[in-house]
């Protein structure tokens, strides 16, 4: 009896010695043990699977940085913070991968994984919207707690369903693998497969599914493609609900960006190729032209009057502060939105040619129908300021340049060669017109642009309009208030006294400010740092 048990015994452990060397054997090399599901995973799935968790997530880097742009702008730092949260998800998703493809390697994990972070992407456009009004609200008081506060929730909502994309990369390749000698060939090509993936993605949102769809539904679009790609992989119908589900989405109407107007309600709304925007009507009939977080207005409309009481008005008089024999011959207006400026020209000064230049040209459309946009010597163009002009043979006797996103502006367009490029095309005596927003009590951006402008002209002098605005404007001939002045009564009667009242505002502009040039104008970090300095009382 003893020899049999000990017989038995080493037997025994004969079979548990078998076993364990047939799992190191597996775990030295992929293609046994827990892979060896690997080999009757169909290779067209995974790569399926690859391409689209590539497309997704370069899709929804690119709808990230756009869902943010109304409400933070499209600045470097914007994009900075973005393209640093993708990466940082993606990261943690593949060391995340590889250990879950280490403890269960096969297809209904893998596809587990990709149909959660597909529900998470699908909710992201819903579930981020009271953030970004936060946001509105934080902006308009300028709180910068708020502000950066709302900004990280929406980068932690993009990031989560990005880190799980991330995951996908290890856990395919783990499931591809059939040898180790295979393990350069396999990783490559799903490398190559995803990448391919992420080429499309970027194309696809950037030129048609924002465009078209909006960046809503951009974020639906790529949802329902990881859920179809994934739910056949589950064995499971219930889970083809999901895809269902997030199709039904798609119905779901974006909300209305910015914060509501007292008194106003929006009799249109639109997101653009660039932007988005909406036109604010009262009971009196006035109209605003709002642009992505609703805190400035672009244009003014009253259908009773052709000047607003803002500073649109003021670049119908200061032409001539620089001694004009008459009315403008011809002006530019770079940055020209629903056209309140154009349309101002064509009524008190008909003989003048205007060529009004906006980058969007749903705004000029905009214009047309709800601002009354019009007139006899208007040319319209859809353009980018700076490239217009640089291809223009025209002479202007004034320029003005408006192209203004809250809370930036471009900063191509406030350097000194741009400003070259303008006083080429100016005619003798000629002059610019810079509208400079900034924060109240800040006059840092201003500095810089009367610094700049001194580079290229000999006068420069400021029209501080109000509290966030002041126009700034620059000739080589001379600026005068008191050319304003005695040009006054040869005005139209109803600009007489808009002239007094600039006149008497005309002053030298600020000094101190730095020049800046096309490879150096940190304007979006000179505007960050007046909102932070205002808000904490540091100013």
């Amino acid at each position: 009896m003893r020899i049999e048990i000990a017989v038995r015994a080493l037997r025994s452990h004969a079979t548990v010695s078998a076993t364990q060397t047939h799992r190191d054997s597996a775990a030295a090399e992929p293609g046994r043990g827990a892979s060896g599901a690997a080999r009757r995973v169909n290779p067209l799935a995974l790569r399926a699977i690859a391409f689209v968790v590539g497309a997704a997530s370069l899709g929804a880097e690119i709808s990230a940085a756009r869902l943010l742009a109304p409400y933070f702008g499209a600045s470097t730092i914007i994009w900075a913070n973005t393209i640093a949260t993708v990466l940082v998800a993606l990261s943690a998703g593949y060391a995340l991968g590889g250990r879950l493809a280490d403890r269960r390697a096969d297809l209904r994990g893998l596809c587990a994984i990709v149909l959660l972070a597909s529900a998470l992407l699908a909710l992201v456009p819903f579930v981020a919207d009271p953030f970004l009004k936060l946001s509105v609200r934080a902006l308009g008081s300028l709180s910068v707690g708020g502000f950066l506060g709302s900004l990280a929730a929406v980068l932690a909502l993009v990031a989560v369903p990005v880190l799980l994309l991330g995951t996908v990369a290890p856990y395919a390749n783990r499931l591809a693998l059939d040898s180790v000698a295979d393990t350069g060939r396999v990783t490559g090509g799903l490398y190559a497969i995803s990448t391919a993936g992420s080429l499309l993605g970027t194309f696809l949102a950037a030129l048609l599914l924002i465009p078209v769809l909006g960046t809503h539904r951009t974020f639906l679009v790529f949802a329902l493609a990881l859920a179809l790609a994934a739910a056949p992989g589950l064995g499971s119908r219930w889970f083809l609900l999901v895809p269902v589900a997030v199709a039904a989405l798609l119905a779901v109407p974006p909300a209305a960006i910015g914060a509501g107007v007292a008194g106003g309600r929006v009799i249109y709304a639109t997101e653009t190729p660039y932007q988005y925007a909406r036109v604010v009507q009262f009971a009196s009939g006035e109209r605003w032209l709002q642009l992505n977080e609703g805190v400035a207005v672009h244009s003014d409309y009253r259908p009773w009057s052709y000047l607003t009481g803002g500073y649109w008005d003021d670049f119908l008089v200061l032409p001539y502060a620089d001694a004009l024999p008459g009315p403008p011959r011809r002006v530019a207006i770079l940055g020209d939105a629903a056209g309140t400026v154009a349309r101002a020209y064509g009524h008190f000064f008909p003989s003048t040619r205007v060529d009004a230049v906006e980058l969007d040209g749903a705004l000029t459309a905009i214009g047309k129908r709800y601002f009354a946009l019009r007139g006899a010597r208007l040319h319209l163009y859809t353009a980018d300021a700076r490239p217009w002009l640089a291809a223009s043979r025209a002479h202007y006797d004034a320029i003005f340049l408006d192209a203004y996103r809250q809370p930036y502006i471009p900063f191509y367009l406030l350097t000194r060669e741009f400003f070259a490029s303008v006083r080429a095309h100016l005619a003798r005596g000629g002059m610019v017109i810079v509208n400079v927003g900034h924060i109240p009590g800040s006059d840092a951006l201003e500095r810089v642009v009367a610094a700049t402008l001194r580079s290229r002209f000999s006068v420069v002098m400021r029209d501080v309009v109000g509290r966030g605005n002041s126009l700034v404007l620059a000739s080589n001939g001379g600026l005068d208030g008191a050319r304003l002045l005695s040009a006054a009564d040869g005005l139209p009667e109803q600009l007489r006294a808009l002239a007094a009242s600039v006149a008497g505002r005309l002053a030298p502009a600020l000094t101190g400010g730095a020049v800046y040039t096309d490879d150096r104008a940190p304007v979006e970090w000179l505007t960050d740092l007046s909102i932070l300095r205002y808000a904490t009382g540091t100013r």
